[in-house]
C-alpha cells in the first residue's frame, strides 16, 4: 500500500480510462505478484544469491518499463484537448490486454515486489508440508489484498475524476504522473 510505481500506474490508468481501464491493470498487477511469489517459493532467492547479475538485469528491465510508461503518460498529456471519456467499446479487447500488460510489466519490473517476495514470503512458509504450495498460497493472499486495495484506490480516484476533468488539471496530473514514473524507472535501473 506504500506509494510507488503501482499507485502511479493505477492513478494514470484511472484518470485515463476510468475503472474500466484500472480493472485489467489490477489483474495484471495481481498476476505479477503471483509470479513473484511462485518464483520465490520455487527458489528464486537462492538463484539471486548465487548470481546477483540476474537481479541486476531484472532491475534494469523494470526501470526501462517504468520509463516507457512515464514517457507514454507524458506524450498523452500533450494530447489533452478535452476531458477524456471512459474507455469506449472500440477495440476494448486491445485496451484490456494493453492495460493488463501495463500492470503485469510494472509489477514484474518493480524491485519492491521482488524484494518482498524473495525476502519476506519465505519466512512465513511452513517447513512441515508442501513448501511450494505454501508459498503460492501466500502469494494468493498477497495478490488478493493488493487487488482489494487497488480497487478501493481506483474507485476513489474515479469518484474524484469528475472534479479534475478539466483539460488543464488532467494535463498537470498526467505530467506529474509521467515524471514520477520516469524518475522511479531511472532510480530502479540505477539501483538507488
Amino acid at each position: 500500500m506504500l506509494p510507488g510505481a503501482g499507485q502511479a500506474l493505477m492513478l494514470r490508468q484511472t484518470l485515463r480510462g476510468g475503472p474500466a481501464m484500472a480493472r485489467p491493470t489490477i489483474m495484471g498487477t495481481a498476476t505479477g505478484l503471483l509470479i513473484w511469489s511462485t518464483a520465490a517459493a520455487a527458489g528464486l532467492s537462492g538463484v539471486l544469491l548465487a548470481n546477483p547479475h540476474i537481479y541486476q538485469g531484472i532491475r534494469v528491465i523494470g526501470g526501462v518499463v517504468l520509463v516507457v510508461l512515464g514517457v507514454g503518460t507524458l506524450r498523452a498529456a500533450r494530447r489533452f484537448v478535452e476531458a477524456p471519456s471512459a474507455v469506449s467499446d472500440d477495440d476494448s479487447d486491445g485496451r484490456f490486454w494493453g492495460a493488463y500488460a501495463a500492470g503485469l510489466g510494472t509489477n514484474l519490473g518493480n524491485p519492491k515486489a521482488g524484494v518482498f517476495a524473495v525476502s519476506m514470503l519465505p519466512q512465513f512458509v511452513t517447513s512441515h508440508g508442501p513448501v511450494l504450495a505454501s508459498g503460492i498460497a501466500l502469494g494468493v493472499v498477497w495478490a488478493a489484498v493488493t487487488a482489494c486495495w487497488y480497487l478501493v484506490f481506483t474507485l476513489l480516484v474515479a469518484r474524484g475524476r469528475a472534479r479534475v476533468s478539466r483539460p488543464g488539471v488532467q494535463r498537470g496530473l498526467s505530467v506529474t504522473t509521467g515524471i514520477v514514473l520516469m524518475a522511479l524507472g531511472v532510480a530502479v535501473a540505477a539501483g538507488v
